[in-house]
């Protein structure tokens, strides 16, 4: 027998439930608007994570960089990265997104005592406005 799953609430719907419910604790809250599998032994967990997001979500409030709140649009840029365990340094697609990189499009590495510049071949200077 397959494990159960609540029918979760989301929008306005989910934000007037959870107001509605008051004085609940979180947790009674998220059962309440659907956020639990049931197991075949009839006990109800709670993922409050997708119960958290999908409240966020409802809110207008989008932590991801591609605003959906769901996870799925990878990291943003931290604009650190570290050696990995092969000695490589990779270069995240958040940062080649925002510069509207394509894969084939070519670099210029300058190395010097403390820093690695790179500089695209043929393209223009890329100013980031945010750093």
């Amino acid at each position: 027998m397959a494990q159960k799953k609540g029918n979760p609430l989301t929008g306005e719907a989910l934000l007037k439930k959870v107001k509605d419910l008051g004085d609940l604790n979180r947790e009674e809250k998220a059962k309440a608007c659907g956020y639990y599998t049931e197991t075949k032994n009839g006990v109800k967990r709670v993922n409050m994570m997708k119960f958290l997001n999908a409240l966020m979500d409802a809110e207008g409030i989008h932590l991801d960089s591609n605003g959906n709140g769901r996870g799925r649009g990878g990291r943003s840029a931290s604009y650190k990265i570290s050696v990995q365990s092969n000695n490589n340094l990779l270069i995240g697609a958040a940062y080649t997104k925002k510069m509207g990189l394509k894969p084939g499009d070519e670099f210029e590495i300058t190395l010097g005592r403390k820093h690695i510049h790179l500089k695209q071949v043929g393209g223009e200077d890329f100013e980031d406005e945010e750093n």
